[in-house]
């Protein structure tokens, strides 16, 4: 009885340590920035199962356009419709830097708001309402009062 079990035991550590260090899926809607940190080689990955070293990191981001807004007590309303142009992910990385970015800012006590003010959606709307335009993000729609 225990022979199975230690077998089973074994099996399920080789899979879990195989799988996390070298095995992601991209969705359809994903794009996955790759980042070889030993030769700094930066690339896209393709959609659906991809096998990597554990020297090569990837951050997953949502294509999918996502609608931003500016939370506010008052009656002025101000949403856009934006979305990340994955073909601009060498200067989107060279600005913001490389890190997981759904991870990015996850411990927060931003307490009393429903929006979430960390992730992907929150540096597309850091971007989105910025001075200067950026070539990776894509203001899509921006949205008036009543709209």
């Amino acid at each position: 009885m225990k022979k199975p079990l230690i077998a089973g035991m074994v099996c399920l550590a080789v899979l879990v340590g195989v799988y996390f260090p070298f095995v992601n899926y991209l969705e359809p809607v994903e794009a996955g920035i790759a980042w070889n940190f030993v030769s700094g080689e930066l690339r896209i990955q393709d959609k659906g199962w991809n096998f990597t070293p554990p020297w090569v990191l990837v951050a997953r981001v949502d294509l999918r356009p996502a609608r931003v807004c500016i939370t506010t007590a008052s009656r002025a309303f101000s949403c856009k419709l934006v979305e990340f142009k994955a073909s601009e992910y060498r200067k989107f990385v060279g600005t913001e830097g490389f890190h997981y970015y759904w991870w990015y800012n996850r411990v927060s006590f931003n307490w009393g708001y429903s929006e979430e003010y960390r992730g992907m959606k929150d540096i597309l709307r850091g971007y989105a309402y910025a001075a200067k335009q950026y070539p990776f993000v894509t203001v899509i729609r921006d949205y008036e009062v009543g709209q």
